[in-house]
């Protein structure tokens, strides 16, 4: 009752794994690169937010004193805006009080 394993099954047993190895790496890289463009795309969707709260903040500030900042500096200080500056750069070019300034958000 001894079963002798050949050549030919030693071979289909030796492919078998490695088509299993190759399929789980393709994966592996497959979900790797998926996770990386949802992460991608959520820091656009956050810069494109924190870019709308400036902009937001910087309109009640024109509301409530009658001219917009002149500074994101202002509106951190005195309008409770935080800005992490470790994961954005933030651009704010202020021209005249009575013009809404320029912000422009860039995810690092």
């Amino acid at each position: 009752m001894f079963h002798e394993i050949t050549d030919q099954e030693l071979q289909t047993r030796k492919r078998r794994r490695i088509i299993a190895v190759v399929a789980v790496l393709v994966l592996a890289v497959a979900i790797g690169g998926g996770a990386l463009l949802v992460r991608r795309a959520q820091r656009e969707q956050c810069a494109a937010a924190l870019h709308d709260t400036i902009l937001n903040s910087a309109k009640q500030c024109c509301a409530i004193e009658g001219s917009y900042p002149k500074s994101l500096k202002h509106l951190e200080e005195d309008y409770g805006l935080t800005i992490n500056h470790n994961d954005y750069i933030v651009s704010y070019e202020y021209f005249a009080g009575n013009i809404m300034p320029s912000v422009v958000v860039t995810p690092r």
